[in-house]
């Protein structure tokens, strides 16, 4: 795949091993909406090897240029152009000319971002959104019981705190109590690449 620019080889280290959990996790869900698509790379390599998901891109009007420019590179029938979405004003944003819903969300690299604020934000307009029995997919770094995972992710970290005292890796214990007040429950978790791992979150009825 010749690369168009912008390009993070983030996006190609990791794509392999975040399809092959996408493709079991997905086998009965249609339409996904990704948020924070960022360079537009995960999308136009999942959509063709998901061929029975509509995968709508989204993320802040800024990146959109970045999106369209692989969109148009590597076009699929089932890729949808970005959408506009800013956690600081913006709902779950919706194509009106596709599907009126989504029974799937998959972020990557954005809890660590963003701050802890929008967060909370992200899990609670996700969970609004979701059907009963949703799904929920974060890929990232985390860190458990408070502990970095790796010294990797530690100096990771810290760069990340010194560009923006807001930013930081999560504790995966903060974000599994946050999903669960919001009805989604952890339903499955990988080991990925590089310090990284995929939490899995399904929509439960309120009780």
């Amino acid at each position: 795949m010749t690369a168009p620019q912008p390009f993070s080889q983030a996006c190609e280290n990791n794509k392999d091993a975040i399809l092959e959990v996408l493709q079991l996790e997905l086998q009965s869900y249609a339409h996904v909406l990704e948020i924070g698509s960022g360079t537009g790379q995960h999308s136009v390599y999942f959509a063709p090897n998901l061929p029975r998901v509509t995968w709508q891109t989204s993320d802040v009007t800024a990146h959109h240029d970045h999106i369209n420019t692989w969109h148009s590179a590597y076009p699929a029938p089932n890729l949808k152009a970005p959408l506009a979405f800013d956690l600081t004003c913006d709902s779950i944003p919706f194509n009106n000319n596709s599907h009126s819903s989504y029974d799937a969300v998959f972020t990557a690299n954005t809890f660590h971002i963003i701050s802890w604020s929008l967060v909370q934000t992200l899990i609670e307009l996700v969970s609004d959104t979701l059907p009963i029995d949703g799904k929920l997919m974060i890929y990232g770094p985390f860190n458990e019981e408070g502990r970095y995972t790796s010294a990797s992710n530690r100096h990771f970290d810290l760069s990340l705190r010194q560009r923006d005292p807001a930013s930081g890796i999560r504790n995966k214990e903060d974000v599994i109590a946050l999903a669960q007040n919001h009805d989604l429950v952890l339903s499955n978790q990988y080991a990925m690449p590089a310090n990284n791992q995929i939490l899995v979150f399904q929509k439960r009825a309120q009780v």
